[in-house]
């Protein structure tokens, strides 16, 4: 998207998060989320890309983030129903549950930049804050359109269009090929 590099990687991270957490569709099948330690393991990848340090997220801080993943499936799904105040009020109500809150830090050889912590300090409030906040960045842009959930028949994995001309409507390449594959037996059946 390129708004700051902190920022693209927290709206990853909460891509990821929803993908990983929510019961739905993917990529044309049944999708329920993994459970027990598979969920623990899930949500440790989730937000690797998202962390300054390697961790394992326990299994109770993961069923926490589940919750969390549901409410920011709330935002990507007013954004692709076209109701941009319904997903501001869903990210206000979560950057207010979160308490948000700014704080400069410095590790691995970074400069200075913003990170946001949630209420009690925990990793689950943490994430749910800086979601929260990265998500309020791109809705409160000209880029808010770039929040999707994927148009593919039997799919409702989210994404967030990081491309040049911001026309992306599928979650991956395998759902866009599902399509584009349907659409090519349709006009030569």
């Amino acid at each position: 998207m390129n708004f700051n590099s902190h920022t693209d990687v927290v709206v990853a991270v909460a891509v990821a998060l929803v993908n990983t957490l929510t019961a739905g569709e993917s990529r044309g099948r049944p999708y329920a989320p993994p459970s027990g330690e598979e969920r623990a393991a899930a949500v440790t990848r989730a937000v690797a890309p998202g962390a300054s340090r390697s961790y394992e997220v326990s299994a109770e801080q993961a069923d926490e983030l589940a919750g969390v993943a549901e409410a920011l499936r709330t935002v990507f799904e007013s954004v692709a129903a076209g109701d941009i105040d319904a997903a501001a009020h869903h990210t206000n109500r979560l950057l207010a549950e979160t308490d948000a809150r700014p704080h400069l830090d410095r590790h691995d050889g970074e400069p200075w930049h913003v990170h946001f912590h949630g209420r009690g300090g925990t990793l689950a409030g943490d994430w749910a804050a800086s979601c929260a906040t990265g998500l309020a960045v791109v809705l409160g842009s000209e880029l808010y359109d770039r929040l999707g959930v994927c148009t593919a028949p039997h799919c409702d994995r989210v994404y967030v269009d990081t491309s040049r001309n911001g026309t992306r409507r599928f979650c991956s390449t395998p759902c866009q090929n599902r399509v584009k594959t349907a659409a090519f037996r349709a006009r030569n059946a």
